[in-house]
């Protein structure tokens, strides 16, 4: 479940929920009476997460006397939640992105979590801003993500200083048939906010401004600005009509193949990715994403993996007994590691395996100056219309017409 795919185009119609769950400074219950009388839990996690998860879901079952059901959802977990929430069909725990919570509380799907105060010292800062909602939290989180340059170190031993460096490398090795593209970063035909976003920082760009109190405000749209409108230049560079760096035959079915492949020596990516590179047996290193010279830092999203407590769940209470008090163990948090190696945002279990994975380390390096993925509903007016204004601009589009045209499209869906 890449973040990417958390960004999905949910309808916001309905009103915040009237009932939740106590402050977020309140300690977390520690002896809850649904874990003494029995029931039922429902987990809805990835196909991933759902492996990692049964033995520990398992056995809280057995020392609480209740029935634990893992249950995986494959595809579109979002949407899939978020109506079975309004049917009264859904789980009492759900796994998945953090950007998910904006959209989730309007839709009044999910509860704020109680955590004591430490608890939320226990993980990693950035990651509590992110589950972090309106002053409440509204998930445990559980891993970290983020975009870095992952190269192919026979092809391109050194990390380019720049985007001008790494095109004028990647240009060199296509003549000498060494590789047959220069980056590989997906766009697809439809474009991707998540992956071009390090780029469009760098030129120059932005999203959303942020408050006094650094949240994001979705009443400072910077799409369509005249800096989004610069950075698109400098994209459009980058392009099909350009340098060829970017294209929309690559995309998330096939950018980390076509790496793995050895047709490109660089790729932009995240955790995800290392589990086929090493099975493809390359030599690899992974540095922060460049930027162009004499720009501004290009700044990843980082996104936060987390857990939820249904709003309609029908065990609520031993719904939060499970994540406020049993997810926060290292054992866990070290075990969902291992089925897929993202960083854990629990500290104790990241400095558990940081000695045995040197990638965590780069990784962490590369998301040091990112941004936390916005989660405000208005975000999901982004991705569609950002996304295919930028597919539409690396094929050679107008620039200025086509991002006006993007930012007409967001501000008509944000209230």
């Amino acid at each position: 479940m890449r973040i990417r795919n958390a960004g999905v185009v949910v309808a916001m119609t309905l009103a915040l929920a009237a009932a939740g769950c106590g402050g977020a400074d309140e300690p977390a219950a520690t002896d809850s009476p649904a874990a003494k009388t029995g029931g039922k839990l429902v987990i809805w996690a990835d196909p991933k997460r759902t492996v990692a998860l049964k033995p520990f879901a398992d056995k809280f079952g057995q020392e609480n006397g209740v029935t634990v059901e893992v249950q995986e959802i494959a595809d579109e977990q979002q949407t899939t939640f978020v109506t079975a929430s309004q049917q009264g069909s859904g789980p009492d725990v759900m796994v998945g992105a953090h950007d998910w919570i904006g959209n989730l509380v309007q839709n009044g799907a999910i509860d704020p979590v109680q955590l004591s105060a430490a608890q939320k010292g226990a993980f990693a800062e950035i990651a509590l801003k992110a589950v972090t909602f309106n002053g409440q939290v509204y998930g445990v989180p559980y891993a970290m993500e983020n975009l870095a340059l992952i190269r192919n170190t026979d092809l391109a031993p050194t990390a380019p200083a720049s985007v001008e460096e790494l095109v004028a490398t990647g240009k060199r090795l296509k003549a000498e048939k060494k590789a047959t593209e220069i980056l590989c970063l997906q766009v697809g035909q439809n474009g991707d906010a998540y992956h071009l976003y390090p780029l469009y920082t760098s030129a120059g760009g932005y999203l959303f401004g942020t408050t006094s109190t650094g949240d994001y405000d979705p009443k400072d749209l910077g799409v369509g600005k005249p800096a989004s409108i610069a950075a698109f230049n400098k994209i459009k560079a980058l392009g099909e009509k350009g340098t060829g760096a970017l294209k929309r035959s690559i995309g998330g079915e096939n950018s980390i193949a076509t790496f793995t492949g050895k047709k490109c020596a660089y790729l932009v990516s995240g955790p995800w990715a290392i589990t086929d590179i090493k099975k493809a047996g390359l030599k690899y290193d992974i540095s922060p994403m460049p930027g162009f010279a004499g720009g501004q830092p290009a700044t990843p999203f980082v996104g936060v993996q987390a857990f939820y407590v249904a709003a309609k769940g029908k065990n609520k209470a031993l719904a939060q007994e499970f994540v406020a008090n049993y997810l926060t163990t290292p054992d866990l948090a070290v075990a969902l590691y291992q089925a897929e190696p993202r960083p854990p945002a629990l500290t104790a279990a990241l400095d558990q395996i940081k000695g045995t994975d040197p990638d965590l380390a780069k990784f962490q390096e590369a998301g040091k100056s990112g941004a936390v993925l916005p989660a405000i509903p208005e975000m999901a007016a982004i991705w569609d219309p950002f996304g295919k204004a930028e597919a539409a601009i690396i094929g050679g589009a107008d620039v200025t017409t086509t991002v006006n045209a993007a930012a007409k499209t967001i501000s008509s869906q944000i209230k």
